[in-house]
C-alpha cells in the first residue's frame, strides 16, 4: 500500500486485519462468531463483579487459574499456559519457533488467523487443502513437512467446516512426524464433541513436541473476557511465555475462569443441550438437501462457494447473522432455540436455487 504514512513491512501491508463476525440488531439472531448462546454460569458474574479493583494489574502468570488446570489434568503448573484466549497462546508459539523463511503447515479451509500468525513471525503459511468430507488430510500435511518446518497446526474440531480429526488418524500423523517439531493441537471446540473415535488431547501432555490449546470462550461462555490455555512441555511453553506481551489476562478473566470450573455439572448440562440442537440443526439442513460435513463444534457448514455472498445476505436479510467466507462457504453458530427453525426456514429456500451438482446439495 502507498498511502501508509510510515515504513511498514510490505507483508503486514498487504495482509487484512481480523474480520470479526458481524454484530446482530435488536431483532436478530447473532450466530456469526460460534458464541455461547447461555449466559455465564451461576456465579461468575458475581465472582467477577467482586474481583480486585480495576486500579491493580493483575497476577502476571494467572498463577491460580494454572493451578486450578493443573489438579483438573493431572500435570504441573509449569505445564499449563494461560492467555488471553488460546489465539493469543497460538501467536506465541509461532512467534517462539519461526524465523523469516521458516513454515507453518495447517489445513485449508480452517481458522482464519492461521496464515496472519505465520506472516506475523515472518513466516511462510503453508496451507493443505481439506480432504472429501472437509477434514484434515493429515498424510498431505505430513507430506508437506521440509526443513524449514517449524510449527503444524490441527484443528479439531476443525473450524469452520466441523469434522473431527479421529485418534487414530493424529497417532499415526505423529509417527511421521520430526521429533524437534511443534505440533499445536487447537482442541477449541473439544467440549462439544460426542464422536468416540475423536483425538483427545488429554493423551498428549507427556509429548514433548505437542501442545494441547483449549479455551473458556467456547463451552464456557466467557468470549467477552478473553481467557484460554495451553498445555505442554514447560521448555516449550517457556518459550512461548518469553513473547508474552505482560499482564495480558486481566483478574477478571481469571477469577471468571476459576468460578465456571466450580460448576462442572451445569457446563455439561449446556454443553449437551448445545450438541443435541447442532446435531438437530444439521439433520434439518441434510433433510433439505444441504450436504453438511460431519459437525462436531458448536456451529455448521455450508460449502457454498460462488454463491456465498448471495446466500449469506439472504439469512442476514431474514434476521440471522452468519459468518460467509467469500467463494468458499457459510459458518452458522448453534444459537438459541428459537434461531434453529428461522435457519432452516431460510436455508430451505436458498438451497433450491443452488445450481444441479453444487457441492453443498445433497446427491439425490
Amino acid at each position: 500500500m502507498t498511502d501508509i504514512p510510515v515504513r511498514v513491512r510490505p507483508e503486514i501491508a498487504a495482509l487484512p486485519p481480523y474480520k470479526q463476525g458481524k454484530q446482530a440488531g435488536a431483532d436478530a439472531f447473532k450466530l456469526s462468531s460460534n458464541e455461547n448462546p447461555f449466559d455465564p454460569l451461576p456465579g461468575v458474574s458475581e465472582a467477577v463483579a467482586a474481583a480486585s479493583a480495576f486500579n491493580r494489574y493483575p497476577d502476571a502468570t494467572a498463577g491460580l487459574l494454572r493451578a486450578r488446570l493443573a489438579e483438573r489434568f493431572g500435570v504441573g503448573d509449569d505445564e499449563v499456559h494461560v492467555g488471553a484466549g488460546s489465539v493469543s497462546i497460538l501467536a506465541q508459539l509461532v512467534l517462539a519457533t519461526c524465523t523469516p523463511g521458516d513454515e507453518v503447515i495447517f489445513a485449508w479451509r480452517s481458522f482464519e488467523a492461521y496464515p496472519w500468525l505465520a506472516v506475523l513471525a515472518g513466516a511462510n503459511p503453508v496451507m493443505v487443502p481439506l480432504a472429501e468430507g472437509a477434514r484434515h488430510d493429515l498424510d498431505a500435511m505430513a507430506d508437506a513437512i521440509t526443513d524449514r518446518t517449524r510449527v503444524v497446526i490441527v484443528c479439531t474440531p476443525n473450524n469452520p467446516t466441523g469434522p473431527i480429526v479421529t485418534q487414530a488418524e493424529f497417532d499415526a500423523f505423529l509417527a511421521r512426524v520430526p521429533d524437534d517439531l511443534l505440533v499445536v493441537l487447537d482442541e477449541a471446540y473439544a467440549e462439544f464433541v460426542t464422536d468416540p473415535d475423536a483425538v483427545d488431547g488429554v493423551r498428549h501432555f507427556a509429548q514433548p513436541n505437542v501442545v494441547v490449546l483449549r479455551t473458556f470462550s467456547k463451552a464456557f461462555g466467557l468470549a467477552g473476557l478473553r481467557v484460554g490455555y495451553a498445555i505442554g512441555h514447560p521448555r516449550v511453553l517457556d518459550a512461548a511465555r518469553s513473547t508474552t506481551i505482560p499482564l495480558s489476562v486481566t483478574a477478571h478473566a481469571e477469577t471468571a475462569a476459576l468460578a465456571s470450573l466450580d460448576h462442572e455439572d451445569e457446563l455439561i448440562e449446556r454443553v449437551r443441550i448445545v450438541g443435541e440442537r447442532r446435531d438437530r440443526l444439521a439433520a434439518g439442513l441434510r433433510d433439505l438437501g444441504w450436504d453438511i460435513p460431519q459437525a462436531q463444534g458448536n456451529f455448521v457448514w455450508l460449502a457454498t462457494g460462488e454463491q456465498t455472498t448471495d446466500v449469506a445476505e439472504a439469512f442476514d436479510t431474514g434476521g440471522l447473522i452468519v459468518r460467509a467466507f467469500a467463494g468458499d462457504g457459510i459458518r452458522i453458530s448453534v444459537g438459541e432455540e428459537e434461531s434453529v427453525e428461522k435457519v432452516l426456514g431460510i436455508a430451505a429456500s436458498v438451497v433450491k436455487d443452488l445450481p444441479e451438482g453444487h457441492p453443498a446439495r445433497r446427491l439425490a
